[in-house]
């Protein structure tokens, strides 16, 4: 692997490559269930290139985690009191999203809590969810969003609320020029 200057980009390089082999997939095994290059998967192995939200999210799926998991599991480890500036984030660049774990996965716990900052006028679309079933409650705290959940549309406002599960793709759009932020509870059904 290449030195990377991000430690937490390093480290998620190298558990994306102990995730394949502890599974026993060869790249083009796994390339075929996600739909990602055997090429991109390499070059994110090896720390060579980033991977956006999307294609973390087609990893996760095929690994039945969370992203929020995945990038917990490349921390140092479970901490159960986390001040404000300790909390990581994960920024994807070129879709205008950042990912704060307020309350991220700990062991023996179903839920995780983040904070998304999207981008006014940017679009997140997911094929399909990490973890079928994966119940959802978000709380609007800035600007607007438009949620499509297999293609039922739900425009939410600050303070606006929506509990749901998620069994199919999905689209988080932020509707005009101003940042929607919002709070994302996630609980892994079955997972305690």
């Amino acid at each position: 692997m290449r030195d990377v200057e991000d430690p937490i980009e390093a480290r998620l390089a190298q558990r994306l490559a102990d995730l394949r082999t502890g599974k026993g997939w060869s790249l083009d095994e796994l390339a075929a269930q996600t739909g990602v290059s055997r090429a991109t998967l390499s070059r994110l192995e090896r720390g060579e290139s980033s991977a956006g939200a999307g294609v973390l999210n087609r990893l996760c799926a095929a690994y039945g985690l969370t992203l929020s998991r995945l990038l917990a599991e490349v921390e140092s480890g479970p901490v159960r009191l986390m001040r404000a500036g300790e909390q990581p984030q994960w920024q994807d660049a070129s879709s205008g999203l950042t990912r704060h774990l307020r309350c991220p996965p700990l062991q023996g716990f179903a839920t995780e809590l983040v904070e998304i900052h999207l981008a006014g006028g940017s679009a997140i679309d997911y094929d399909r969810p990490p973890v079928v079933g994966l119940e959802h409650h978000l709380l609007m705290q800035a600007g607007r969003l438009r949620l499509t959940l297999e293609g039922q549309a739900h425009e939410l406002r600050v303070g606006d609320s929506l509990s749901y599960r998620v069994h199919g793709a999905s689209r988080f759009e932020a509707l005009g020029a101003t940042p929607a932020r919002y709070l994302l509870a996630l609980t892994v059904p079955g997972a305690r």
